[in-house]
């Protein structure tokens, strides 16, 4: 069995030490208290032996690798380093990246921001039981590099002009320090979060010195780190090695009683609306047509006018206007409508992908897709594709754009029975897309959680992709 983790204490405290003197600017209170909160997490860890880990590890051995703070901690010190090009994200530090409590009485709500995951799930991972000192005999090793952090230096910083390097850095430490980690499955062990979409990082490799960059960084196009297991906010359809996982919401409990109180809430919420669109966009009258400006046009009509089956709808559609950003840290917004919602709309905008799949979710609020790729292509651990039909709505977007087809006519065809049974569906996913507290009740860490999932499928994948490799060989 290997070494726990445990033994590697003191020179990790001694690391996160060093952060913290290093990280002290006037400006950086919430992040010092951050580098505290580790060190705590540290001594907790320290507390738990051998005979307390579980016996079933085999095949679940994950070493963390020791990075330069430079990868991580260090990164959190620039949270205000690149506004207004950038919101300043020092204030959703706190609580180990779940942010500041919507309230002060809040038990299990945040303002979350996503690209504080990485962050989120360096600290998941220090709780995880089956953590090992030793990187040889592990069956997975994680880097906690704060990629989405590091690439805001090439996105809006004095590194613009080479954003094709985002992640070099990192690939000449893994071959200087201790190579034979990397070297040993050629990379193809090892994984990391990428708190963003895909597609940021995906531009491809300048062919010349002085070529015009587009937006986004190259990491995922860089070949050395083609075998790298990278979990991502939304993912981009080809690439064996990326796999999309939930967005966080702001929903945190840190008990089952928490947990199983809001699903009560959720199941007794009156559904007096039929449909809900919560975002921005659609609203331009030029351009090409597009789901989003239907969806508007179609509410538009809607919102005036009211279909009275029985008593089943008060409304047939609702907007909650998210644009310019003022939704992503205020949950109260669009929480509340949904909760009220029988279905929520999900048109792909920039990217085919929406956080405000994973907040209807949460709200019991049935989901409607109008292309495979905004989730039934994208988020196969969490959201089982087997499955779902019986927890959402898919509209061909090409059908309401040209065709002139009317999503209230879809959705009101659906029977209030079957619509029952889906949102039942949608309920049971509430823990599968959610990601807990850490340091969570026994109670609820026994059930599994979106981080348990992505881990219990990354674990999966280099199983896999380990024995495709050997069998090549």
């Amino acid at each position: 069995m290997p070494m726990p983790y445990t033994d590697t204490l003191p020179k990790l405290t001694q690391k996160i030490s060093i952060s913290q003197t290093s990280m002290a600017p006037p400006s950086s209170t919430t992040i010092i208290t951050t580098t505290i909160l580790f060190l705590i997490t540290f001594s907790l860890l320290a507390t738990i032996s051998t005979a307390q880990l579980d016996e079933d590890c085999n095949g679940r051995w994950i070493h963390i690798r020791n990075l330069p703070s430079k990868f991580n901690l260090q990164l959190l010190s620039n949270c205000s380093s690149f506004f207004p090009l950038f919101p300043d994200f020092c204030p959703y530090l706190s609580n180990h990246g779940l942010g500041p409590k919507t309230h002060s009485d809040s038990h299990s709500w945040y303002r979350t921001n996503p690209h504080l995951l990485e962050l989120y799930f360096h600290r998941r991972l220090l709780e995880y039981p089956c953590l090992s000192q030793s990187p040889l005999d592990s069956n997975a090793i994680f880097l906690p590099y704060y990629s989405s952090l590091d690439s805001l230096r090439y996105l809006y910083g004095p590194d613009y002009n080479s954003s094709h390097l985002h992640g070099l850095d990192l690939y000449s430490f893994l071959q200087s320090d201790d190579p034979e980690i990397w070297r040993r499955n050629n990379g193809h062990d090892h994984f990391l979060i990428m708190a963003s979409t895909s597609w940021d990082y995906s531009q491809p490799l300048p062919s010349y010195e002085d070529e015009e960059r587009l937006w986004g960084t190259s990491f995922l196009m860089l070949p050395e780190f083609f075998n790298l297991t990278v979990l991502s906010l939304e993912s981009r359809a080809w690439p064996w090695q990326e796999q999309a996982i939930p967005h966080p919401t702001s929903f945190h409990p840190s008990s089952v009683a928490f947990l199983d109180s809001w699903i009560s809430r959720v199941r007794r919420s009156r559904r007096s609306t039929l449909m809900l669109f919560a975002g921005g966009g659609g609203t331009s009258t030029s351009g090409n047509p597009n789901v989003r400006r239907s969806i508007r046009e179609e509410c538009g009509v809607s919102q005036n006018s009211s279909l009275f089956d029985g008593t089943r709808f008060q409304k047939l559609c609702e907007i909650v206007d998210c644009s310019n950003g003022i939704c992503e840290h205020d949950p109260i917004r669009y929480m509340k409508p949904m909760l009220q919602a029988s279905f929520c709309l999900q048109p792909p905008g920039e990217t085919p992908a929406r956080r405000s799949t994973f907040d209807g979710i949460l709200a019991g609020c049935i989901p409607v897709f109008f292309e495979d790729q905004s989730a039934k292509s994208q988020y196969q651990w969490h959201l089982p594709t087997t499955e779902f039909d019986e927890f959402s709505v898919t509209i061909p977007k090409e059908d309401v754009v040209f065709k002139g087809l009317k999503v209230v006519d879809v959705l009101m065809g659906i029977p209030k029975a079957e619509a029952r049974r889906m949102r039942e569906k949608v309920m049971e996913l509430i823990p599968r897309i959610m990601y807990r507290k850490h340091g969570s009740s026994l109670g609820l860490r026994a059930k599994k959680d979106a981080f348990d999932i992505a881990i219990e499928g990354t674990l999966q994948r280099i199983k896999d992709r380990l024995k495709d490799v050997s069998t090549a060989g």
